[in-house]
């Protein structure tokens, strides 16, 4: 009985383990490189990379020899006939006797091989110049997408490290009232408390369970909002350890000093290179109006009987070749050409715009962000100062209220006052964390 008891045991101990999901630890640094590998968006973004790695392939294979086989037999069931005046081969007839019959046979046959090269296109050439600048293009595709992930990431772990931070002291808060609520009770039933105070502390405490309910159903947002980003299973237990989130105000001090360069920015550089893909498309254009020229070749047999079965002997087959030289000269289209440059010169003016409009935004986006960031550095130090105040009276009240010398509602008071200026302090964190966030995002230092 023992032995069944202890096998059961460690089918149980086994099965938990094999259950148990394994904690992730993960650092900032961790959740961007997790992004980059398993964000769907950054997938699909690094597979258009690859798409266009094939579309250049694609081009450069219409540069290669074509070559093409053909294999044909035909049976005619009824022969298509020419008719003729039948007085055309015997003049003794009178005119006005037609006739017909089948010039074709019965069965007839065709192999042939056939090949072509391309001497001269000028649209083939450029769409082979333009290859680097296109695989650019959609590289740069790609890191725009990166970086807002990044951007994503940065935010969320950075919020979702400050709401725990918050809920820590919601259940610091409430386990002090508790207790506070405890000791006045304890009071009252002595005769040195009235009701009135149990039920003063007993409100603070309901409030301040309900906003450790709260506040707990928020991290879970927070928490899959993160993984949402990341790309990862919404079941996975995680737990950050890029905690130290005081340290974000030195970081981001040390940041409005940076200087701006627009070749960091990835919406810039993918303006650069939609200007050379525009005017490789107006090049395309220009030199569609020159000839093209290819070489051409054909060699193949022809068959013909009225027997099906000769088809498979050696007689009645005929070999056939050529070589020649194509040129393909455009001499009038309706004036398409001209209007498809005419179409290119303006995108090519719109790219410029778009160059000029994105530095304009970056400008503007440094320029506002670090605004923003110095506001909150000051904001968040003026309330770092509230905290530390809030501190230092309820202390005192705590210390006035065990001396005998203070009442239970100066505790609650304090502790009130205390729980807002953290609940300051910490939004305005994270208003310096959001601001720096974004002076990253703008100075292309997102990485």
């Amino acid at each position: 009985m023992n032995r069944i008891f202890t096998a059961f045991i460690s089918i149980v101990l086994v099965s938990n383990t094999i259950t148990a999901q394994e904690v992730t630890r993960l650092s900032l640094k961790d959740c961007m490189d997790y992004a980059i590998k398993h964000n769907y968006n950054i997938k699909n973004a690094q597979i258009d990379v690859l798409i266009q790695k094939q579309q250049n392939n694609e081009t450069v294979s219409a540069a290669y020899p074509h070559i093409n086989g053909k294999l044909e037999i035909d049976d005619f069931l009824n022969p298509q006939k020419s008719f003729i005046d039948e007085s055309s081969f015997n003049p003794s007839l009178k005119p006005g006797h037609i006739i017909g019959f089948p010039f074709s046979l019965n069965y007839t046959g065709a192999a042939s091989i056939s090949a072509s090269q391309i001497v001269f296109d000028g649209s083939v050439f450029v769409a082979l110049k333009a290859r680097t600048a296109v695989m650019e293009f959609a590289r740069q595709n790609s890191q725009v997408t990166e970086e807002n992930i990044r951007y994503n990431v940065y935010k969320a772990y950075n919020s979702l490290v400050i709401a725990y931070r918050q809920y820590d002291i919601i259940k610091s808060s409430l386990g002090y009232a508790r207790s506070l609520e405890h000791d006045v009770e304890v009071t009252r039933e002595n005769g040195f408390a009235e009701k009135i105070d149990v039920e003063r502390t007993s409100v603070q405490v309901n409030n301040l369970a309900t906003d450790s309910i709260r506040i707990s159903n928020m991290l879970k947002v927070s928490e899959d909002v993160l993984k949402y980003q990341l790309g990862m299973d919404m079941n996975a237990q995680i737990v950050l350890i890029d905690t130290n989130i005081e340290e974000r105000r030195k970081v981001a001090s040390d940041l409005l000093l940076q200087e701006g360069s627009y070749e960091r920015i990835p919406e810039y550089n993918l303006a650069i290179s939609s200007l050379k893909l525009n005017e490789y498309n107006l090049k395309r254009y220009q030199l569609a109006g020159l000839p093209s020229v290819n070489l051409i070749g054909a060699t193949g047999y022809n068959y013909g009987d009225n027997k099906f079965n000769e088809i498979f002997s050696l007689s009645n087959y005929a070999f056939n070749s050529l070589v020649g030289l194509q040129v393909n000269i455009p001499i009038y289209n309706g004036s398409l050409r001209q209007y498809q440059m005419n179409e290119a010169r303006l995108s090519i003016e719109k790219s410029k715009n778009s160059i000029e409009y994105a530095k304009q935004s970056i400008d503007f986006g440094v320029a506002t962000s670090r605004t923003t960031l110095k506001n909150a550095i000051l904001q968040v130090q003026s309330q770092h100062r509230n905290m530390d105040l809030s501190n230092d009276v309820l202390d005192l009240a705590q210390k006035k209220y065990k001396a005998g010398v203070g009442s239970n509602l100066e505790v609650t008071q304090a502790q009130t006052d205390q729980l807002m200026a953290q609940t300051n302090y910490f939004n305005a964190l994270l208003d310096v964390i959001n601001a720096e966030a974004d002076l990253k995002k703008a100075l292309g230092l997102l990485k």
